[in-house]
């Protein structure tokens, strides 16, 4: 089978005809054969119009720049023919022959002289920050109180580990996840205890940040719980130290109380005894014979020690001397006769100290001091004669007709004062006499003890 041979080429010419010159002449031995040959043989397809390049993008013609045409937005750039003196390469037929002939114009083109004011890109609007999406809260765990102690527990031994790794830095190793459970804590707490284990004695004593840091475990927590609770000495302690403040506190407020709280009632009362004393008398009552116990009946006036006390019946503390005034013995052995008799010792006592604390400063008269009994009719003057500084409080001869240690030597018109010693306590008695020398009507006038 004999292979086909073409009879024609694109040419339109016969095979033989074609290449017949071609070896008649010989293999192109003839000047400007070959290129006439290569010319020949060119495909019509890509055969460049008459005067161009076969290249699109190089024209010929000198390179001399020509004047740009006004642009003209969105449409096709003219294409002209250049001259064939010479190639040069053209980047504008370039961009119109692989860009479709398209190209933007530039801001210097639209705008011409208005070109160069431009100083500042054109305003961009600034983009609106989307809004923060609130972001779904996550569970919570139920919390119980062990959780919390170990939590507690944890935030400790964090702290802990920060001071240690200020003064001996060293790695510290995560504890578990937080959101991981007890299992995590206690695997987290034995391996911190497995790591602290080989150390000697010498080195565990500072306990590592990373072993701070780890998470108690359940045991350990109540352990830590344990060794924060007092003993049972350091709670008796503290029992007995509260126990003695109360009963300070409880002393000073006694104290308080006694010394400054009881004067001034007892103040009160016996000045309003006084009032209604004096009252009664203007209204004619009050008539001298027997009274009944704690029912007042005289003024006792002490010029010296400027004292005004009412006198009542009776030495009971709660009704009379407790009360700011002073009582006259009236019961028993004790009995004391009214300043009306013709011969007697009229006795009476009160308090030195506390509750009004009339008798406090007696011990400061001096022999002939005056000391007047004002009742309802009459005044009667004493003037005082002696004083025993201390006695027993049994020692009841002092309030006696003729008292033993008073100067006096037969029965009189005497007055005995009676009161505590020393300062602020009952154990013994002071005793101050003193004689009448001055019986006055209440119609003549105060006495001159009284006026001066």
């Amino acid at each position: 089978m004999t292979a086909l041979r073409p009879e024609r080429d694109s040419s339109g010419l016969p095979y033989d005809e074609q290449y017949a010159s071609h070896g008649e002449s010989g293999a192109f031995e003839e000047p400007g054969a070959f290129e006439a040959a290569v010319d020949h043989l060119a495909d019509p397809l890509t055969d460049p119009l008459p005067g161009q390049h076969p290249s699109p993008w190089f024209r010929s013609g000198p390179a001399e720049p020509e004047p740009r045409p006004e642009p003209e937005p969105r449409r096709e750039a003219r294409r002209e023919p250049r001259s064939e003196e010479q190639e040069w390469y053209d980047p504008e037929g370039y961009a119109r022959d692989w860009q479709g002939g398209v190209r933007e114009p530039t801001y210097e083109e639209l705008y011409g002289a208005y070109a160069p004011q431009r100083s500042t890109p054109a305003y961009e609007p600034e983009p609106i920050p989307e809004a923060p999406q609130p972001q779904a809260q996550q569970p919570q765990p139920p919390v119980d109180d062990e959780t919390v102690g170990l939590r507690t527990a944890d935030t400790r031994r964090i702290v802990e580990a920060a001071a240690a790794a200020a003064v001996d830095p060293e790695p510290v190793t995560e504890g578990p996840p937080e959101g991981e459970g007890r299992a995590a804590r206690r695997k987290a707490a034995k391996k911190g205890a497995s790591r602290a284990a080989p150390r000697s004695s010498a080195e565990s004593t500072p306990r590592s940040s990373a072993e701070s840091a780890a998470p108690l475990s359940r045991v350990e927590a109540r352990r830590a719980e344990r060794a924060r609770r007092p003993s049972a000495g350091a709670v008796v302690s503290r029992g007995i130290g509260e126990v003695f403040i109360t009963v300070g506190v409880l002393m000073l407020l006694f104290v308080t109380y006694q010394l400054w709280w009881t004067n001034i009632r007892a103040h009160q009362q016996a000045d309003g005894a006084a009032s209604d004393l004096q009252e009664s008398w203007a209204k004619g009552k009050g008539k001298p014979g027997v009274f009944a116990p704690g029912q007042g009946f005289a003024l006792l006036h002490i010029p010296r020690l400027d004292v005004v006390v009412p006198i009542a019946e009776g030495i009971d503390k709660s009704k009379v001397l407790d009360r700011g005034m002073v009582g006259h013995y009236n019961e028993g052995a004790t009995k004391t006769p009214m300043p009306e008799a013709k011969k007697g010792n009229f006795a009476v006592a009160g308090h030195r100290n506390t509750h009004g604390e009339p008798f406090r400063y007696i011990n400061q008269l001096e022999p002939g001091d005056p000391i007047v009994v004002e009742t309802q009719d009459k005044y009667f003057v004493y003037k005082m004669a002696s004083i025993l500084p201390q006695t027993q409080p049994s020692n009841t001869s002092v309030i006696g007709p003729v008292p033993p240690g008073s100067g006096f030597t037969k029965e009189g018109r005497y007055i005995t004062l009676t009161t505590c010693t020393p300062e602020f306590t009952s154990k013994y008695r002071m005793i101050v006499w003193g004689k009448m020398v001055e019986e006055r009507p209440r119609g003549k006038g105060k006495p001159s003890a009284l006026v001066n």
